[in-house]
């Protein structure tokens, strides 16, 4: 059984001075029933409180509903397999696919244009697959930090990032993560494994601020194209008519140059993409981008500059810039050779310090230098605002609180 459809994840944030097991046993069970789950077919079997200012807070609960699926994820002609299975007609599949997808339906009641009986029927049978984060952290400039409780009780983190009439909501795709780049804290803790389909799009699903969300990026744990199966598909939901609807150019997917995926990647999406390049020499890449020795950069700007980025498509490189190490003249004239005929920008990062780094950030005075030298030679190039550093929220700080608890 798929990990991610077999465990459903119940959280609840309310604090208590007093909370007596039966009353714990009860709301476990409330949650249940409210995404769909059934109180026979659920097994709780795990529960446990943490003290917070002088309270408990009742945090956790997980239910193993054997042999229900998750609908979220689902396309929609597997939606009308499920809604065939269930004695419902072909174009319930719609119905569904809207409520989950458009209306964010949180359980099968609020599916109030689907029968009663089909209600039943799905309840019985399948899962929304929706789960609330179990901690949110603030930063002082409006970043929030959510961590989420994925299979096999790993941990996983999305930042949302407000910013004026914009908010950017930037999502993982993998617990953990293989590339074991050096300036980036999530490689430290390793690789424990893929978020199903579900798992990725319910970090838009159950965000309370879902509806103020203009666009999505790929750059949180993880690389995508190393889980490209369950990301192409949630991408498909993401802008699809019967999914969210979204134009492709609200999302952007970030990698480090996997070359096989990034290519299929290519030709069977539209949204945007973000390259980790940091470095144009392969050497020096190979110090800091283990990836490098697999797929050397030139490689991969040789596959993109087979494809067309002069329409509503874009490509950026990302640079995080490390004090005397990828930040000098040679640099600059290198990326100009390396990304010459390319339509593209590059975005310039300030490295966020993670424990026991050599690395170190320059000062504002140099990247703005770097930024208008490579700008006058014809790339245009920004430096990314920091923001949620106080909260490891940052580009390269997620972690996913050391991955399980």
């Amino acid at each position: 059984m798929n990990r991610g459809i077999g465990w459903i994840f119940v959280a609840d944030e309310c604090v208590f001075d007093t909370f007596p097991i039966v009353g714990v046993f009860f709301e476990a069970h409330r949650k249940v029933f409210a995404m769909g789950g059934s109180l026979f077919a659920g097994c709780l079997f795990s529960f446990f409180a943490v003290q917070s200012r002088g309270k408990f807070l009742c945090s956790v609960f997980f239910c193993y509903l054997c042999g229900m699926e998750a609908l979220l994820g689902k396309n929609i002609e597997e939606l009308r397999v499920v809604a065939q299975a269930v004695g419902l007609p072909k174009f319930a599949a719609t119905q569904l696919a809207e409520w989950i997808y458009k209306k964010g339906a949180t359980s099968f009641e609020q599916m109030t244009n689907i029968s009663l009986a089909g209600r039943k029927a799905l309840a019985e049978h399948y899962t929304l697959g929706m789960s609330e984060p179990v901690s949110v952290a603030e930063s002082t400039d409006g970043t929030k930090k959510y961590i989420f409780v994925v299979g096999g009780g790993l941990r996983i983190e999305s930042a949302y990032i407000p910013d004026g009439d914009r908010a950017t909501l930037c999502i993982s795709s993998q617990a953990g993560c293989k590339m074991g780049c050096k300036f980036c804290f999530t490689g430290r803790g390793g690789y424990h494994g893929d978020l199903t389909v579900a798992e990725i799009l319910n970090q838009i699903c159950s965000l309370p601020e879902r509806e103020k969300i203009t666009n999505v990026v790929l750059m949180g744990m993880g690389e995508p194209l190393d889980n490209p199966d369950n990301v192409m598909r949630a991408l498909e939901v993401m802008t699809s008519a019967w999914g969210f609807g979204w134009s492709p150019t609200r999302v952007t997917l970030s990698t480090v140059g996997v070359i096989p995926n990034l290519r299929r990647f290519l030709d069977e999406s539209q949204v945007h993409l973000a390259v980790s390049l940091h470095n144009p020499f392969s050497d020096q890449r190979k110090e800091i981008m283990p990836v490098e020795k697999a797929f050397p950069i030139r490689d991969v700007v040789a596959l993109l500059k087979e494809y067309d980025f002069t329409h509503q498509r874009r490509v950026s490189f990302e640079y995080i810039v490390l004090k005397n190490t990828n930040d000098t003249p040679e640099h600059i004239k290198e990326l100009c050779r390396l990304l010459d005929g390319l339509k593209c920008r590059i975005n310039l990062i300030r490295f966020h310090a993670i424990p026991d780094s050599p690395y170190v950030s320059p000062d504002s005075e140099k990247m703005i230098r770097f930024r208008d030298t490579l700008t006058k030679k014809g790339i245009m190039t920004t430096i990314r605002a920091s923001r949620g550093e106080d909260i490891k929220a940052a580009c390269g700080l997620l972690s996913g609180e050391a991955g399980r608890k």
